[in-house]
């Protein structure tokens, strides 16, 4: 078994506890499809509503592929997001001005999805700005190696500015309703009673941005509903 690479951020989640055996079919489906991809470094991008569960699948994903004997770099879109500090510059906080904003697309690039590429460099930054510290991690290196696998979660994952450097897009697909109840269950630490207007009222609305104008869905090559953990089922 290889190693799975992650990065220095603080906003880490733990892969989760071994699924059913549906979770586990899938997951072996989709390991199968990346690795049919080449022996060369791939990026593999997992998209979807806020809450849908890319985390976790990603994390679930690296640790199939790293079982077949591919080392496996994770990142998240998450910890290339533009600094607190500099929030008074430019709307965050709207849902327009979230789709637009929150995202350093050119970091995501330059520091991660081109040195992580077949002709790249190899030395890919896995995450730039902490979003919890807000530490500056560009200068941390990890090193890709020439098989490696990069899989990276996030929302926007789709999005023209960085949409060219994917080998394979996956789509996890939930109701834009459970989106919501599942991202203020989970972030009800940190927001409190703000937690559903802020998923409702940005990261939705961001979402529906994205959908008019991107389409990630038509551009994914694997859609998944994931809407019951247990039961994920292939639609595309």
């Amino acid at each position: 078994m290889s190693q799975v690479h992650r990065s220095v951020s603080t906003w880490q989640q733990p892969t989760p506890p071994a699924g059913s055996s549906a979770r586990t079919a899938l997951l072996a489906q989709v390991a199968d499809r990346v690795l049919a991809l080449g022996g060369h470094r791939l990026r593999i991008a997992v998209d979807g509503f806020t809450a849908s569960g890319k985390t976790s699948f990603g994390h679930e994903l690296a640790e199939r592929i790293a079982a077949a004997g591919r080392p496996v770099l994770r990142a998240s879109l998450d910890d290339f997001k533009k600094p607190w500090k500099d929030r008074h510059r430019y709307d965050r906080e709207s849902g327009a001005g979230y789709y637009r904003n929150a995202f350093d697309y050119r970091a995501v690039t330059e520091l991660l999805l081109e040195p992580a590429g077949p002709r790249g460099s190899g030395e890919c930054v896995l995450c730039g700005i902490d979003p919890l510290t807000q530490i500056d991690h560009s200068a941390v290196i990890t090193a890709a190696a020439p098989d490696a696998v990069l899989v990276v979660d996030g929302v926007f994952a789709f999005r023209p500015e960085i949409n060219e450097h994917w080998d394979l897009r996956i789509w996890l697909e939930v109701d834009a309703e459970l989106s919501v109840r599942r991202g203020a269950e989970r972030d009800q630490d940190w927001a409190g009673s703000a937690a559903e207007s802020i998923h409702r009222d940005r990261y939705l609305v961001a979402e529906r941005v994205y959908l008019a104008e991107v389409d990630p869905r038509g551009l994914a090559e694997i859609v998944i509903d994931n809407s019951v953990f247990d039961q994920p089922r292939l639609l595309a």
